[in-house]
């Protein structure tokens, strides 16, 4: 097949150099975007009058026949072509003659495929932020559904002090709130149009860049062509957001793993987002979250994978960058894939808030509480920490828990204890009293939830 940059060379490569040159098995994808992005190119053309508008029009009505037999299954893509640009091209020519030539004037396949990239990109940023909308749902769900119920809270995988479940689990609703303001930002600096650059240098014919900008739904243009044909920022930028999000699915992952334990059982998830095991019929593993957590890092691969790629490379294109799209692929697809799970099986999930509170009941996570009913009874709080410790000792000794050990044998440790302490102590008080904005009580998750509707909202 003639190449259609033949000229300076005669265009016939080896057939292993053909194949280890072509990127068209994974751009093709992006073939929505690519003739969308000629019409526009092909129609500012027409408007500047450096082709005939009758010609211009011709040309937009056969990319238009070509995205519908592209969609409809009447035309398949020639995967003998090197990637989706020239195949596009290619199939104009063929239908249009000399005409379908005509179209590339003015421009390069370095700004081509750098705005079908952009314009790709910002629509998968889009799925993806439905997607993590729907993964905050779910955990409102859970949250609305179990308000009330206490477990341990822990630092260090030891129990530390009694928190709200909804709590703990809100904690991950404001890490993906973050993840979808970062995807925000990213989409906005990804959303210049950097058509019209050309190879590098712009062009000699009067083009309108920010014509094809405004109907490709652009903010504006890049404003330097080397940049703009050269720049990869906007990949690696989504890559490390995508990272975060990664990050943040693979921690609630880790902890939805050991909470199905029988060690832990304060959830079960559903039958469909588990699986058995082949020779042990007690088995009911949750392998979605494993496979979360263990997909994270391919993501965080990915991310690596480019910067690498990237780090040497002078200005302005070079092939290396097309290293770029299956990296970015890659991570958009597993991110999508692992969100679509999670949702589900987050809502799903059975809590099991007794199992919770019993664990909460012990390890003497109201130590804390303890100390700080003799500080607000006037004792320094080295001093309140030191004696709680001591009593804690005792009562590990006597096989008894804060709650139950007697009076008159804190009495013994000092006189500063009333009838009053059972009340200060109790787990349900010990939440309530953590009043402080953004804690665990009642009221301030009942805040966070009002938080997090508000931005799903806006």
């Amino acid at each position: 097949m003639a190449k259609l940059w033949a000229g300076r060379t005669s265009g016939a490569t080896d057939r292993i150099a053909d194949d280890f040159n072509s990127s068209i098995s994974f751009d093709s994808r992006m073939y929505v975007q690519d003739i969308t992005g000629s019409m526009a190119h092909a129609s500012m053309l027409g408007a500047q009058g450096i082709l005939p508008q009758g010609e211009a029009e011709a040309i937009i009505a056969g990319l238009e026949g070509i995205l519908e037999d592209l969609n409809s299954g009447a035309l398949s893509v020639d995967l003998a072509c090197e990637d989706i640009h020239m195949f596009v091209e290619q199939e104009l020519t063929c239908r249009l003659g000399d005409l379908g030539k005509k179209l590339h004037t003015a421009r390069s396949r370095n700004d081509q495929v750098a705005l079908d990239l952009r314009m790709y990109l910002r629509g998968e940023i889009d799925e993806i932020s439905a997607l993590i909308r729907e993964t905050l749902e779910a955990i409102l769900f859970q949250a609305e559904g179990h308000k009330a119920a206490i477990m341990p809270g822990y630092t260090h995988m030891q129990r530390a002090q009694p928190i709200l479940f909804s709590h703990h689990v809100l904690a991950y609703a404001m890490m993906l709130l973050r993840d979808l303001d970062r995807l925000r930002d990213c989409r906005r600096r990804m959303n210049l149009s950097p058509i019209g650059c050309c190879a590098l240098a712009g062009t000699t014919y009067p083009t309108d860049r920010r014509f094809e900008a405004e109907r490709l739904g652009f903010d504006g243009v890049t404003a330097n062509s080397l940049d703009g044909v050269s720049d990869r920022d906007f990949c690696v930028e989504l890559l490390g957001c995508l990272s975060l999000v990664m990050m943040h699915l693979s921690r609630f992952s880790e902890e939805l793993i050991l909470w199905t334990s029988w060690e832990f059982g304060f959830v079960e998830l559903s039958d469909s987002f588990t699986t058995g095991s082949s020779i042990m019929p007690q088995k009911k593993n949750p392998d979605m979250a494993e496979l979360v957590r263990g997909k994270t890092g391919r993501v965080y691969g990915d991310l690596t994978a480019l910067l690498t790629t990237l780090k040497g490379l002078p200005l302005a294109y070079n092939k290396d960058m097309q290293e770029d799209k299956e990296a970015v692929f890659d991570a958009v697809d597993t991110v999508k894939m692992c969100l679509r799970v999670f949702a589900p099986m987050l809502r799903t999930m059975t809590v099991k808030e007794e199992a919770m509170k019993r664990a909460a009941q012990g390890g003497f996570i109201n130590a804390t509480d303890l100390a700080d009913y003799l500080v607000k009874k006037g004792l320094p709080f080295r001093s309140a920490y030191q004696l709680s410790g001591q009593i804690v000792a005792a009562c590990i000794a006597r096989g008894t828990v804060l709650e139950k050990l007697p009076l008159d044998v804190y009495q013994s440790f000092s006189p500063l204890f009333g009838e009053d302490l059972y009340s200060q102590i109790g787990l349900s008080a010990c939440v309530e009293k953590r009043i402080s904005e953004g804690g665990t009580s009642l009221a301030s998750v009942e805040a966070q939830i009002a938080l997090v509707r508000r931005a799903l909202a806006g």
